[in-house]
């Protein structure tokens, strides 16, 4: 598959993610969104990755040369982990003070 396909579906996910951050007021839809960037950003990472080793292969086939962005993509997964555990857990606490996960609320509550 072209890397150029891949570049197009990366750009349409991170869009929808982008507009669903923008325009959804529920904060799990919110916290969803951000999720599909990151896994936009993933997938882009492991195809640029994927076409580079293959190019270093090409020329050396025992190089581990291209794996760079798969290491980056794994620390990501684990940030995304992190994020995922704090951000539900703060979403459940609004939840069971405010009795809503619409992020509208929360500008009432710095008055």
């Amino acid at each position: 598959m072209p890397i150029l396909n891949y570049i197009y579906l990366c750009l349409t996910l991170f869009s929808i993610g982008v507009i669903g951050v923008l325009v959804r007021r529920n904060a799990i839809i919110v916290f969803m969104c951000i999720e599909l960037m990151l896994n936009a950003v993933n997938l882009l990472l492991v195809a640029f990755s994927k076409m580079y080793n293959g190019a270093a292969f090409a020329n050396a086939p025992t190089t581990t040369m291209g794996i760079d962005a798969q290491i980056f993509v794994f620390f990501i997964m684990v940030v995304a982990a992190a994020e995922v555990s704090v951000g539900l857990a703060i979403i459940v606490m609004m939840y069971r003070n405010t009795h809503s996960v619409d992020i509208n609320f929360l500008n009432r509550l710095k008055n």
